[in-house]
């Protein structure tokens, strides 16, 4: 299992003790005696980059939910899927993320804040400098953090293991390089000065939602590399996703492929898209019932300063999958 996606694991007492962590790799796990502070930040990369898988694939009938407590990805993990690609990759984007923060706001000994160069299209009576996020330390920390547990392993070449190895690392890569290139500059209101941030996290998963739904199809070769399963198709960048496996059916509820199954979830009747009721019941049809939702309205600002508002109630139709 990815301890990446166990962020559990980071919070053990004030400081978490590397010998108690299950699932790091030996490799990971001397990094973590190296560098214990870092550790609780890995834990919030992978918190804020379960939150953005969730949010993505609300309305999909893969929810990024489990059959099991054990961890938020579960057992799909085990399955190539393009699914899983993307879980490697946002997981990897959450970690340079929190790390790059963490540095900027000095809550790391052994970086600052960045050192990106001035852009080139910011005028010259404009000052440079200000404290940026460290996506470079970021980049480099999560690469060798994440990226230890794959390769460390030695799998026989031109096997599914190594596939999947593979797999995991073009994911992670991909992952880290969408964070990095969403490295925005800003300047300040109203003042001549700039400095580097990163972008919102949302912007990243928005962005590898559009790599999951163009995700390459691969196989290995012979002499151990990945190749296009279809050859009309461009060879993936290092930004791209990939995947091994066809997705499992999500439709209904397996323990063995990790999926729940759709049925008890809300539908849209109205929409033709996947969080319609028709795909995403699978043809399997919906019941319908009235709930009672209690929103604010009527909202006045009231000099000086609040808002009051209202409640209302309104009873509307929902329907769940059968």
């Amino acid at each position: 299992m990815n301890p990446i996606q166990r962020p559990e694991m980071y919070i053990i007492g004030a400081q978490p003790v590397c010998s108690q962590l299950p699932g790091l790799s030996p490799g990971q796990r001397k990094l973590c005696q190296l560098y214990q502070e870092h550790m609780v930040f890995i834990g919030e990369g992978a918190r804020s980059a379960i939150k953005e898988c969730q949010y993505q694939f609300r309305q999909r009938r893969w929810n990024c939910s489990t059959v099991d407590n054990t961890s938020v990805f579960g057992r799909v993990m085990k399955i190539g899927s393009r699914e899983t690609a993307f879980t490697y990759a946002v997981s990897a984007a959450g970690v340079v993320n929190a790390i790059s923060r963490a540095c900027r706001e000095g809550e790391l000994s052994s970086c600052g804040c960045s050192r990106t160069a001035r852009p080139k299209d910011l005028p010259r009576d404009w000052l440079w400098g200000g404290c940026g996020d460290n996506v470079e330390y970021g980049y480099r920390f999560a690469k060798e953090f994440v990226d230890a547990k794959e390769r460390e392993k030695n799998y026989v070449r031109g096997s599914e293991e190594q596939a999947r190895m593979l797999m995991n690392l073009q994911n992670n890569e991909a992952g880290r390089r969408v964070r990095a290139v969403l490295d925005l500059s800003f300047v300040s209101e109203g003042q001549s000065e700039g400095w580097s941030q990163l972008a919102d996290f949302r912007k990243v998963g928005d962005l590898l939602k559009e790599k999951y739904d163009s995700a390459a199809a691969m196989r290995i070769s012979r002499k151990g590399k990945l190749e296009l399963v279809n050859n009309r198709f461009n060879m993936p960048t290092q930004e791209d996703l990939v995947y091994v496996d066809p997705s499992p059916d999500y439709c209904l509820r397996n323990e063995t492929t990790g999926s729940l199954g759709t049925q008890g979830r809300l539908c849209n009747k109205t929409s033709e898209g996947m969080d319609g009721c028709e795909l995403m019941c699978c043809g399997r049809g919906y019941d319908q019932f009235k709930s009672v939702q209690v929103e604010r309205c009527h909202c006045k600002f009231h000099w000086c300063c609040y808002v009051k508002c209202k409640k209302c109630t309104e009873i509307v139709d929902q329907y769940v999958c059968k």
